[in-house]
């Protein structure tokens, strides 16, 4: 498995007890969609997705999930899986409709805004701001546009299509009209 084709679950945080339990932080609003888990993608060092396979989970305190391993049974092998990163398959994401959608579903779109029309095609998405930025490519310059339910006001998956209302002269700064 690519990591391409996984999204990021969360990350083992601590041991649970001296039989190899761990807790790991979910990266995600509804952590009980992760409560009966069979098997994970396991990110060991040198960036190898490896699959673990689950003897019991469950959620423990709000977003931490208790796991144990069918790998790991005492504290030298829970040791060697501290810290990692959790992954699963991108078909495990429940499906969004309407103006929701994953970061990851929108790469390739184009943008429309009720303005400038066209104003270029979405290539990433910094999620490492405050603000979520949609990272867009017009004519070789990068814009940035906030990801807002005020800017966002309708997501076109037949074609592949997000539109926009974007703040008053955001364009024209990017693009250097006005």
């Amino acid at each position: 498995m690519r990591k391409e084709d996984c999204f990021y679950l969360g990350k083992i945080v601590s041991k649970y007890s001296f039989k190899g339990e761990l807790l790991a932080k979910l990266d995600t609003d509804e952590p009980e969609l992760y409560e009966n888990l069979e098997s994970v993608f396991v990110l060991l060092p040198g960036d190898n997705l490896v699959p673990f396979f689950i003897d019991k989970c469950r959620l423990h305190k709000s977003n931490l999930l208790r796991i144990d391993f069918e790998e790991v049974k005492n504290e030298a092998a829970a040791d060697g899986v501290m810290g990692c990163e959790l992954y699963l398959p991108l078909s495990f994401l429940p499906k969004l409709e309407g103006n929701k959608f994953y970061f990851h579903e929108v790469i390739g779109f184009s943008m429309h805004d009720g303005v400038h029309g066209n104003i270029g095609t979405i290539t990433g998405v910094n999620d490492t701001t405050a603000q979520a930025l949609f990272e867009v490519e017009k004519q070789g310059k990068q814009l940035l546009i906030p990801i807002t339910d005020e800017v966002v006001t309708k997501v076109d998956r037949n074609h592949k299509t997000i539109f926009v209302n974007t703040p008053e002269g955001l364009i024209d700064l990017y693009l250097g009209k006005g």
